[in-house]
C-alpha cells in the first residue's frame, strides 16, 4: 500500500463513478484487517502509529468512496475540474428555479404530508441528477460539466437536511 495512491488505487478499483458497493465493502474490511494496529503491536510504538495512519487513510477513503457525491466530486478533482463549492456555485437556470420552487413548497409546508410530497420529488430529482452524473463520469468523460451536476447535488443534500429538520419539527 502506498499512502500517495489515489483512493482507487487503494481500493484497487477502476476509476469510476459507478462501484459495486459490495465489492467495496469487502475491499474495506480486508484493508483494515491488513492494516489494523493490533497485528503491529510485537512490532513496537512506531509500527503501531503508522499502522494507525493506514487506518485511517483506509476510512477516509472508503467514505470517499461509497458517498455517491463525495465519490463524484473526488473524480472531478482528480481529473482536473475540482468542484470548488465554497468560490464557484454556478448551476443551471432551470436548476436554480427547482431550488426556489422547493424552497418555497418547505416553507408553505403545513403538513408531514406536503413534505413526504416535496421529499419524493427531491428524490426523484436526485435520481435522475445520479444518472447524468454517471453518464457524464463514466461514458463521456466530461468532469467539467459533471462539476455543474454535482453542484446542484450538493444542493439537494444540503436541502434534504433542512427538509429532516421540518419532518422532525412535525413530530
Amino acid at each position: 500500500m502506498n499512502l500517495q495512491s489515489n483512493d482507487f488505487e487503494l481500493f484497487g478499483l477502476a476509476q469510476e463513478f459507478a462501484q459495486d458497493l459490495a465489492a467495496l465493502d469487502a475491499r474495506w474490511k480486508a484493508l483494515q484487517r491488513e492494516a489494523h494496529p493490533d497485528k503491529f503491536a510485537a512490532q513496537g510504538a512506531a509500527a503501531q502509529r503508522v499502522a494507525m495512519q493506514w487506518s485511517v487513510r483506509i476510512n477516509e477513503a472508503y467514505q470517499r468512496l461509497k458517498n455517491p457525491l463525495k465519490r463524484a466530486a473526488y473524480l472531478c478533482e482528480l481529473q482536473g475540474s475540482p468542484v470548488n463549492a465554497h468560490s464557484n456555485t454556478a448551476m443551471p437556470k432551470a436548476f436554480l428555479m427547482q431550488q426556489m420552487q422547493w424552497r418555497e413548497d418547505l416553507e408553505d409546508a403545513v403538513s408531514a404530508a406536503a413534505l413526504e410530497t416535496l421529499s419524493v420529488d427531491v428524490a426523484a430529482t436526485e435520481k435522475i441528477l445520479l444518472q447524468q452524473c454517471e453518464n457524464l463520469l463514466d461514458a463521456q468523460h466530461d468532469y467539467a460539466q459533471a462539476v455543474s451536476v454535482v453542484r446542484c447535488l450538493m444542493f439537494i443534500d444540503k436541502f434534504r437536511e433542512d427538509l429532516a429538520q421540518r419532518f422532525d419539527a412535525f413530530e
